[in-house]
């Protein structure tokens, strides 16, 4: 059986190689990237570029499982996402597994309505595939620790929504797991920490970690947005920043199924061990 990973050189699919090298021959794993030369991993590379959907099909030559990381570029991923499907259906690929966004049929994230397009799309190909589900990863909000030492408070607009925010080492093994195993095919997971927390629970445990009194200061989306966009950030990207943590607000990053912790055979990386690699 032979294995791909889209993505290979970024941060989910770098963890996910490494692990799936604990899990399966290196001759057995095929990383896929825009810049193939920047693989680093050790495995067999091809060259591997979303936008260029030409291509895609010879890439994928030989691949029995193809793990499919969403795109990073939000506003093209249905489109990216639609060519790599197609790609793999000409090239007689066996099984695609999705990373998706937790909970993307119900979520009121923006980021959810091309998450749902691309499940519709996969369900729409007849190609056998497995929905991995997303939760936060914890790194999302440990890195704007920085600036909360260097200002002395952590800013968000989630409120004391629970944020299920694991380690992004711990989806890359899951993705890794249903990768290297047969028996996924037609699942949907819903993946999450297997304890949520709240942005004052980081700001408590960055405080105890530091030395330092972090408090949590909440904002209105409004000011949240308006504050990121004077540290530097996009005004489109600031303004989505803040949306996603009013939905955080709202549930929308919770879940307490232990579905990642089942997949993985152990429980998810505790917030205090994020903290502590952030530091």
């Amino acid at each position: 059986m032979t294995v791909a990973i889209t993505g290979a050189t970024g941060q989910l699919g770098r963890l996910a190689i490494a692990k799936l090298k604990t899990l399966l021959p290196e001759t057995e794993i095929v990383a896929l990237a825009r810049s193939p030369e920047k693989v680093d991993s050790g495995v067999a590379a091809r060259a591997f570029d979303y936008d260029r959907p030409e291509t895609l099909a010879a890439a994928l030559q030989g691949i029995d499982r193809l793990l499919l990381i969403s795109s990073s570029e939000v506003g093209k991923r249905t489109a990216q996402h639609e060519a790599v499907i197609a790609a793999a259906k000409a090239a007689g690929v066996g099984e695609i597994v999705y990373t998706s966004l937790l909970h993307a049929d119900r979520s009121p994230l923006s980021l959810a309505g091309e998450h749902v397009e691309t499940e519709a799309l996969l369900a729409a190909s007849g190609i056998p595939h497995v929905i991995l589900r997303n939760g936060w990863y914890a790194e999302n909000y440990t890195g704007a620790i920085p600036a909360a030492l260097q200002h002395g408070a952590l800013i968000g607009a989630a409120g004391a929504g629970r944020i299920s925010g694991a380690a992004r080492a711990d989806y890359a093994e899951a993705a890794a797991v249903v990768l290297a195993e047969s028996g996924h095919a037609g699942k949907t997971y819903e993946l999450a920490a297997d304890t949520a927390w709240t942005l004052a629970d980081l700001a408590a445990e960055l405080s105890r970690q530091s030395g330092r009194e972090i408090p949590y200061v909440n904002l209105s989306e409004t000011d949240y947005a308006a504050a990121l966009v004077k540290a530097g950030l996009p005004d489109w990207l600031s303004a989505a920043i803040a949306g996603w943590d009013v939905g955080a607000s709202q549930g929308a990053l919770y879940d307490d199924g232990k579905q990642l912790s089942a997949l993985i055979g152990r429980p998810t990386t505790a917030l205090a061990d994020v903290v502590r690699a952030a530091l």
